[in-house]
Protein backbone atom coordinates (compact mmCIF):
# COMPACT_ATOMS: atom_id res chain seq x y z
CA UNK A 1 0.00 0.00 0.00
CA UNK A 2 1.37 3.35 -0.65
CA UNK A 3 0.99 5.87 1.90
CA UNK A 4 0.08 9.51 0.95
CA UNK A 5 1.41 11.94 3.32
CA UNK A 6 0.62 15.39 3.25
CA UNK A 7 4.13 16.32 2.00
CA UNK A 8 3.26 13.76 -0.75
CA UNK A 9 -0.03 15.58 -1.41
CA UNK A 10 1.37 19.16 -1.09
CA UNK A 11 4.25 18.05 -4.10
CA UNK A 12 1.49 16.43 -5.86
CA UNK A 13 -0.86 19.87 -5.78
CA UNK A 14 2.36 21.79 -6.47
CA UNK A 15 3.20 19.68 -9.59
CA UNK A 16 -0.54 19.79 -11.19
CA UNK A 17 -0.79 23.85 -10.61
CA UNK A 18 2.60 23.87 -12.86
CA UNK A 19 0.71 21.90 -15.58
CA UNK A 20 -2.23 24.26 -15.69
CA UNK A 21 0.08 26.96 -15.37
CA UNK A 22 2.30 25.81 -18.49
CA UNK A 23 0.59 23.09 -20.29
CA UNK A 24 3.53 21.84 -21.92
CA UNK A 25 6.54 19.95 -21.39
CA UNK A 26 9.77 21.52 -21.31
CA UNK A 27 10.49 21.47 -25.08
CA UNK A 28 7.22 21.69 -26.70
CA UNK A 29 6.32 24.82 -28.83
CA UNK A 30 3.83 27.29 -28.73
CA UNK A 31 3.70 28.69 -32.54
CA UNK A 32 2.90 32.25 -31.11
CA UNK A 33 6.43 31.64 -28.73
CA UNK A 34 8.31 30.45 -32.09
CA UNK A 35 7.84 33.17 -34.20
CA UNK A 36 11.02 34.92 -34.48
CA UNK A 37 9.43 37.67 -36.09
CA UNK A 38 6.55 39.68 -34.72
CA UNK A 39 6.10 42.12 -37.09
CA UNK A 40 4.26 40.61 -40.08
CA UNK A 41 0.43 39.00 -39.76
CA UNK A 42 0.19 35.11 -40.28
CA UNK A 43 0.59 34.53 -43.97
CA UNK A 44 -0.43 31.34 -43.91
CA UNK A 45 -3.46 30.35 -46.17
CA UNK A 46 -5.35 29.34 -43.40
CA UNK A 47 -8.34 31.55 -43.74
CA UNK A 48 -8.76 30.34 -47.39
CA UNK A 49 -8.37 26.83 -46.97
CA UNK A 50 -10.88 24.15 -46.41
CA UNK A 51 -11.42 23.33 -42.14
CA UNK A 52 -10.50 19.76 -42.80
CA UNK A 53 -6.73 20.62 -43.95
CA UNK A 54 -4.00 20.74 -41.45
CA UNK A 55 -1.20 22.12 -43.09
CA UNK A 56 -2.13 25.84 -44.22
CA UNK A 57 1.00 26.79 -46.63
CA UNK A 58 1.90 30.35 -47.14
CA UNK A 59 -0.44 32.79 -49.29
CA UNK A 60 2.74 33.19 -51.67
CA UNK A 61 4.58 30.11 -51.92
CA UNK A 62 3.68 26.67 -51.64
CA UNK A 63 6.93 26.00 -50.39
CA UNK A 64 7.20 28.08 -47.06
CA UNK A 65 5.15 28.50 -44.34
CA UNK A 66 3.36 31.53 -43.77
CA UNK A 67 3.67 31.55 -39.44
CA UNK A 68 7.24 32.01 -39.68
CA UNK A 69 7.86 34.63 -42.70
CA UNK A 70 6.21 36.94 -45.17
CA UNK A 71 8.64 36.48 -48.19
CA UNK A 72 10.75 33.97 -50.48
CA UNK A 73 14.65 33.44 -50.06
CA UNK A 74 16.78 34.68 -52.94
CA UNK A 75 18.00 32.03 -54.95
CA UNK A 76 21.30 31.62 -53.39
CA UNK A 77 19.97 32.23 -50.17
CA UNK A 78 17.25 29.36 -50.70
CA UNK A 79 19.78 27.05 -51.80
CA UNK A 80 22.13 27.57 -48.49
CA UNK A 81 19.04 27.11 -46.31
CA UNK A 82 17.52 23.96 -47.60
CA UNK A 83 20.73 22.82 -47.13
CA UNK A 84 20.79 23.46 -43.74
CA UNK A 85 17.27 22.22 -43.20
CA UNK A 86 18.44 19.02 -44.51
CA UNK A 87 21.40 18.53 -42.30
CA UNK A 88 19.27 19.64 -39.52
CA UNK A 89 16.79 17.02 -40.26
CA UNK A 90 18.92 14.08 -41.15
CA UNK A 91 21.11 14.91 -37.89
CA UNK A 92 18.18 15.38 -35.85
CA UNK A 93 15.94 11.96 -37.01
CA UNK A 94 19.74 10.15 -35.80
CA UNK A 95 19.90 11.65 -32.76
CA UNK A 96 16.40 10.37 -31.41
CA UNK A 97 16.58 7.23 -33.29
CA UNK A 98 13.92 7.69 -36.05
CA UNK A 99 14.60 5.90 -39.12
CA UNK A 100 14.20 7.74 -42.73
CA UNK A 101 14.60 8.11 -46.16
CA UNK A 102 14.93 10.67 -48.82
CA UNK A 103 12.42 9.88 -51.93
CA UNK A 104 11.01 11.39 -55.03
CA UNK A 105 12.90 14.50 -56.31
CA UNK A 106 15.01 14.38 -53.42
CA UNK A 107 15.97 11.29 -54.15
CA UNK A 108 16.52 12.48 -57.91
CA UNK A 109 18.85 14.88 -55.98
CA UNK A 110 20.71 12.33 -54.74
CA UNK A 111 21.30 10.63 -57.89
CA UNK A 112 23.38 13.52 -59.60
CA UNK A 113 25.56 14.93 -56.86
CA UNK A 114 24.34 13.75 -53.78
CA UNK A 115 22.60 17.43 -53.12
CA UNK A 116 19.22 19.17 -53.18
CA UNK A 117 18.92 20.46 -57.02
CA UNK A 118 18.83 24.04 -57.04
CA UNK A 119 15.33 24.85 -58.94
CA UNK A 120 13.89 22.88 -55.99
CA UNK A 121 12.16 23.65 -53.04
CA UNK A 122 10.71 20.93 -52.11
CA UNK A 123 12.18 18.57 -50.14
CA UNK A 124 10.56 14.44 -49.97
CA UNK A 125 11.36 12.66 -46.86
CA UNK A 126 9.72 9.29 -46.02
CA UNK A 127 9.42 6.81 -42.53
CA UNK A 128 7.20 4.05 -41.42
CA UNK A 129 4.20 4.80 -39.72
CA UNK A 130 5.71 3.15 -36.79
CA UNK A 131 7.88 6.13 -36.72
CA UNK A 132 5.32 8.49 -37.36
CA UNK A 133 3.31 7.07 -34.45
CA UNK A 134 6.55 7.39 -32.07
CA UNK A 135 7.32 10.63 -33.03
CA UNK A 136 3.88 12.49 -32.38
CA UNK A 137 3.90 10.43 -29.17
CA UNK A 138 7.20 11.85 -28.15
CA UNK A 139 8.41 14.42 -29.93
CA UNK A 140 5.52 16.57 -32.03
CA UNK A 141 5.79 19.97 -31.25
CA UNK A 142 9.14 20.11 -30.33
CA UNK A 143 12.33 22.41 -31.13
CA UNK A 144 15.58 21.19 -31.87
CA UNK A 145 18.65 23.09 -32.29
CA UNK A 146 21.34 22.79 -34.92
CA UNK A 147 24.77 24.11 -34.54
CA UNK A 148 25.51 25.07 -38.26
CA UNK A 149 29.58 26.50 -37.08
CA UNK A 150 31.12 29.43 -36.91
CA UNK A 151 29.26 29.84 -32.83
CA UNK A 152 25.62 30.02 -34.93
CA UNK A 153 22.81 28.03 -33.67
CA UNK A 154 19.30 27.72 -36.07
CA UNK A 155 16.34 26.41 -34.58
CA UNK A 156 13.49 23.40 -36.34
CA UNK A 157 10.66 22.80 -35.10
CA UNK A 158 9.05 19.08 -35.58
CA UNK A 159 5.19 18.70 -36.26
CA UNK A 160 2.84 15.82 -36.50
CA UNK A 161 -0.44 16.06 -38.43
CA UNK A 162 -2.46 14.45 -35.82
CA UNK A 163 -4.86 12.92 -39.22
CA UNK A 164 -1.94 10.83 -39.59
CA UNK A 165 -3.76 7.81 -38.34
CA UNK A 166 -6.26 7.93 -40.85
CA UNK A 167 -4.64 5.88 -44.06
CA UNK A 168 -7.78 6.65 -46.41
CA UNK A 169 -6.42 8.00 -49.92
CA UNK A 170 -9.49 9.63 -49.70
CA UNK A 171 -8.37 12.34 -46.85
CA UNK A 172 -6.44 14.11 -49.97
CA UNK A 173 -6.60 17.27 -47.95
CA UNK A 174 -4.00 16.03 -45.14
CA UNK A 175 -1.28 13.85 -47.52
CA UNK A 176 1.43 14.93 -45.36
CA UNK A 177 1.78 12.99 -42.28
CA UNK A 178 4.97 15.53 -40.54
CA UNK A 179 6.73 18.36 -41.45
CA UNK A 180 10.41 19.39 -40.64
CA UNK A 181 9.99 23.38 -39.92
CA UNK A 182 12.88 26.06 -40.47
CA UNK A 183 10.86 28.67 -37.80
CA UNK A 184 13.36 31.38 -38.83
CA UNK A 185 13.11 30.99 -43.11
CA UNK A 186 9.35 29.26 -43.27
CA UNK A 187 11.02 26.11 -45.23
CA UNK A 188 9.90 22.87 -44.67
CA UNK A 189 10.70 19.23 -45.30
CA UNK A 190 7.46 17.53 -46.29
CA UNK A 191 7.27 13.36 -44.45
CA UNK A 192 4.93 10.72 -45.60
CA UNK A 193 4.04 7.78 -43.86
CA UNK A 194 4.32 4.20 -45.35
CA UNK A 195 1.67 1.74 -44.87
CA UNK A 196 0.95 -2.14 -45.75
CA UNK A 197 -1.24 -1.37 -48.56
CA UNK A 198 -4.43 -3.04 -47.68
CA UNK A 199 -5.50 -5.11 -50.66
CA UNK A 200 -2.08 -5.22 -52.66
CA UNK A 201 0.06 -7.86 -51.24
CA UNK A 202 3.77 -6.50 -51.41
CA UNK A 203 3.16 -3.07 -51.71
CA UNK A 204 3.40 -0.10 -48.81
CA UNK A 205 1.73 3.02 -49.61
CA UNK A 206 1.56 6.82 -48.53
CA UNK A 207 -1.28 9.14 -48.18
CA UNK A 208 -0.37 10.60 -51.50
CA UNK A 209 -1.05 7.63 -52.92
CA UNK A 210 2.41 6.83 -53.59
CA UNK A 211 2.69 3.06 -54.02
CA UNK A 212 6.30 0.74 -54.05
CA UNK A 213 7.15 -2.51 -53.37
CA UNK A 214 8.56 -3.62 -50.34
CA UNK A 215 11.40 -5.03 -51.96
CA UNK A 216 12.24 -1.72 -54.06
CA UNK A 217 12.71 0.37 -50.37
CA UNK A 218 14.50 -2.29 -48.03
CA UNK A 219 16.81 -3.15 -47.18
CA UNK A 220 17.29 0.65 -46.90
CA UNK A 221 20.74 1.42 -48.69
CA UNK A 222 23.70 3.68 -46.71
CA UNK A 223 24.92 7.11 -48.26
CA UNK A 224 25.27 10.75 -47.94
CA UNK A 225 23.59 13.59 -49.05
CA UNK A 226 24.72 17.27 -48.29
CA UNK A 227 27.01 16.17 -46.33
CA UNK A 228 25.36 13.99 -44.29
CA UNK A 229 24.41 10.41 -43.12
CA UNK A 230 21.39 9.20 -45.18
CA UNK A 231 19.27 6.26 -45.88
CA UNK A 232 18.11 5.89 -49.66
CA UNK A 233 15.95 2.87 -51.16
CA UNK A 234 17.35 0.02 -52.06
CA UNK A 235 15.85 -0.05 -55.70
CA UNK A 236 16.51 3.53 -56.57
CA UNK A 237 17.09 3.52 -59.97
CA UNK A 238 14.05 1.72 -60.13
CA UNK A 239 11.72 3.69 -58.11
CA UNK A 240 12.97 7.29 -60.18
CA UNK A 241 12.89 5.70 -63.68
CA UNK A 242 9.21 4.34 -62.73
CA UNK A 243 8.20 8.49 -61.06
CA UNK A 244 10.44 10.45 -63.42
CA UNK A 245 11.42 8.17 -66.78
CA UNK A 246 14.46 7.39 -67.92
CA UNK A 247 15.73 10.88 -69.46
CA UNK A 248 15.27 12.19 -65.77
CA UNK A 249 19.09 10.19 -64.82
CA UNK A 250 20.65 11.07 -67.94
CA UNK A 251 19.13 15.07 -68.92
CA UNK A 252 21.81 17.22 -68.51
CA UNK A 253 19.89 20.43 -68.61
CA UNK A 254 16.64 21.03 -66.79
CA UNK A 255 14.84 24.49 -65.42
CA UNK A 256 17.66 27.26 -66.93
CA UNK A 257 20.19 24.77 -65.15
CA UNK A 258 22.88 22.42 -66.94
CA UNK A 259 24.88 19.53 -65.05
CA UNK A 260 28.91 20.29 -65.36
CA UNK A 261 30.14 16.72 -64.90
CA UNK A 262 33.44 18.01 -63.86
CA UNK A 263 32.24 20.33 -61.08
CA UNK A 264 29.28 17.96 -60.39
CA UNK A 265 26.98 21.37 -59.79
CA UNK A 266 23.76 22.32 -61.51
CA UNK A 267 24.82 25.20 -62.35
CA UNK A 268 22.16 28.35 -63.44
CA UNK A 269 22.36 29.50 -67.00
CA UNK A 270 19.57 31.45 -68.94
CA UNK A 271 17.78 29.21 -71.75
CA UNK A 272 17.22 30.37 -75.35
CA UNK A 273 13.53 30.41 -74.38
CA UNK A 274 13.81 32.87 -71.27
CA UNK A 275 16.14 35.24 -73.19
CA UNK A 276 13.32 35.69 -75.90
CA UNK A 277 10.61 36.20 -73.36
CA UNK A 278 12.70 38.91 -71.29
CA UNK A 279 13.24 40.89 -75.23
CA UNK A 280 9.64 40.29 -75.60
CA UNK A 281 8.45 41.98 -72.74
CA UNK A 282 11.23 44.48 -72.67
CA UNK A 283 10.25 45.41 -76.93
CA UNK A 284 6.63 45.52 -75.28
CA UNK A 285 7.59 48.70 -72.81
CA UNK A 286 9.04 50.36 -74.92
CA UNK A 287 6.49 50.09 -77.78
CA UNK A 288 3.70 51.07 -74.79
CA UNK A 289 5.98 54.25 -74.87
CA UNK A 290 5.29 54.85 -78.32
CA UNK A 291 2.20 54.32 -78.03
CA UNK A 292 2.26 51.53 -81.15
CA UNK A 293 0.68 48.06 -80.89
CA UNK A 294 2.86 45.12 -79.66
CA UNK A 295 2.29 41.35 -80.03
CA UNK A 296 1.64 38.74 -77.16
CA UNK A 297 5.02 37.42 -75.66
CA UNK A 298 4.99 33.89 -75.27
CA UNK A 299 4.56 32.24 -71.80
Amino acid sequence: MILRSPCWLSLALAFTVLLLQYGRVKGDADIESVRIHHDYEDMSGRGGDPKAKYWHESVFHPHYDGRFTDHTLDYEEQKANLSLLMQSYLSSMSDIGAETWIIHGTLLGWWWNQKIMPWDSDIDVQMTNTTVHMLARYYNMTIHTFDIGDDEKRDYMLEVNPKYTDPSYDDTLNVIDARWIDIETGLFIDITAVRPHQSKKGIICSKDQHEEKVQDLFPLRDSLFEDQAVKIPYNYARLLTQEYGNAALTKAEYSDHRFNSTSMEWEKFMSVSSQEKIACHVSQALLRGGRRGRKKCAG
